[in-house]
């Protein structure tokens, strides 16, 4: 499913151009969740397909003018082809250099993995090889009870996959160890958030940035849920100082403000500015516009590497802003900021072609959320406020 609510920090902020690898449609989980309704074990990508997409790119730099670059790689699950992707990173290393391409020395490797063959020797391997331009992250949901709700093993809606993950999660954080990871949320898991964020920065993950899913799968009450769990985890974050050390995503002082329609009018995503290949060869939008990516509608292809990008199916894209897509209620909501949207989900569910139909399916999940947000950041500064009060009445407090 697709997810809401973005982590905090990212490379360069959003400004490098990400170029994503399909390299596999096979994953060893079948998690409940998973947007991606299309996987298989049949299309991977070959070398020939990846080398004439990075021959493509890096022969069109005019067309790829961003200062800094993310070689992103999905699958299924990506780390499946590690020697492909070895090979991939191999050449474009190369191939940067010796074009003197201007991102050679501004480019990163990104995963997001399920993490059960993190420890193989080709894994480790790579990772040694490209440490400090790497960034990988391992999905955990959260204690065995959330994680293994959701994240069945394929073949199996019974195995939970938490032990086969949990296990390289000390490997992980002793080679990234400002690493987050990524939580899923949907209806079922509700009851578990507060118990689930906590779990993980028990295990030493000091970032974790969590996601409600997109798509309507939502049920009467599950936004008064919701909000009770976040309240309970404000609770827990800020009388046991976890707010110290560990940031969750669903709080922050950025959301539930209203937005101006003129002056903050840009897409939430990066759809367009983006670039997916598959493996047939074809390029995308992003990656929620492929096939495997979609229930109800066909994919939107952009070019292929051999006719290249075609601008006039990418230019509509490029229009995108909030104005064009939301509603008048969304433009005039009172909390509009931080309310997300996936354009490759705003697609799947409008009722007609169009890219400009915003979903509305998140609306009371997002009020649910900026209520709790309220709640804790309002608790935060009244603890702060409290104990410097306290500390300028004593001098010997030692805080000082």
């Amino acid at each position: 499913m697709a997810q809401l609510f973005a982590p905090k920090s990212a490379w360069k902020s959003g400004a490098a151009k990400t170029i994503t690898f399909i390299v596999t449609k096979d994953c060893q989980l079948a998690c409940k969740y998973c947007y991606l309704v299309g996987k298989n074990e049949k299309e991977r990508m070959s070398w020939a397909t990846a080398k004439a997409a990075i021959d493509y790119i890096l022969m069109h730099e005019d067309f790829f003018k961003e200062e800094s670059v993310i070689w992103d790689f999905i699958g299924g699950e990506p780390f499946l082809e590690i020697e492909l992707i070895d090979k991939i990173c191999d050449y474009l290393k190369t191939e940067m250099f010796r074009l003197n391409h201007h991102w050679f020395n501004s480019y990163r490797f990104s995963f997001s993995t399920n993490g059960i063959n993190y420890d193989s020797p080709k894994v480790q391997n790579f990772i040694e090889k490209n440490h400090s331009h790497l960034s990988i992250g391992i999905t955990i949901d959260g204690t065995p009870r959330k994680h293994d709700l959701n994240r069945v093993w394929k073949g199996s809606d019974e195995k939970g996959s938490y032990l086969d993950v949990v296990r390289n999660i000390p490997l992980w954080l002793s080679q990234f160890p400002e690493a987050g990871t990524k939580v899923t949320i949907s209806s079922a898991d509700i009851p578990y958030i507060c118990e689930s964020v906590l779990h993980l920065f028990s295990l030493g993950i000091h970032e974790v940035n969590i996601n409600v899913v997109f798509e309507n799968v939502w049920h009467n009450g599950d936004d008064e849920a919701f909000e009770k769990q976040l309240i309970d985890l404000a609770d827990a974050i800020i009388d046991n100082g976890y707010y110290q050390d560990f940031t969750c995503s669903f709080f922050s002082e950025l959301i539930g403000k209203p937005l101006d329609v003129e002056r903050d009018n840009q897409n939430w995503c990066g759809a367009g500015r983006m670039l997916a290949i598959d493996a047939a060869g074809n390029f995308y939008p992003c990656t929620r516009f492929a096939a495997y990516s979609l229930r109800n509608k066909k994919p939107i292809i952009v070019g292929n590497i051999i006719d290249g990008i075609d601008t006039d199916k990418l230019r509509p894209f490029l229009t995108l802003d909030r104005k064009t897509q939301s509603t008048q209620e969304c433009l005039e909501c009172e909390i509009a900021s931080g309310c997300a949207w996936c354009q490759g989900e705003n697609y799947d569910a409008a009722s007609t072609s169009t890219i400009f139909q915003r979903s509305m399916a998140i609306c009371r999940m997002h009020k649910a959320r900026v209520r709790a947000n309220n709640y804790y950041w309002n608790k935060l500064y009244r603890k702060i406020e409290l104990e410097a009060d306290k500390c300028t009445k004593n001098t010997n407090c030692g805080l000082c």
